[in-house]
């Protein structure tokens, strides 16, 4: 979400949105963390190849959703809804 869709929501809106968030993080974390012991294990199995460092552009993807998460917190402390 960008900056400005945020300014245009509802803060119901908003609310829900940080509990959609807030339940991903544990999925996004779990899913990381398992992406990282795939790429330890092919590099200790196989050694260091092309697919070794894959499963770290899926964590750079699942990273890119910490900047959002913070935008929704800075909009939610503006309105006074954290």
């Amino acid at each position: 979400m960008k900056q400005k869709d945020l300014e245009e929501l509802t803060d119901e809106e908003l609310l829900k949105g940080k509990k959609k968030i807030q339940s991903n993080k544990v999925v996004n974390a779990s899913l990381i963390g398992f992406c990282i012991g795939v790429v330890v294990y092919s590099a200790v199995k196989n050694g260091f190849e092309f697919f070794t460092f894959l499963p770290l552009g899926f964590v750079y993807l699942l990273s890119k959703n910490g900047k959002n998460i913070k935008a929704l917190d800075q909009e939610l402390k503006s309105r006074n809804l954290l």
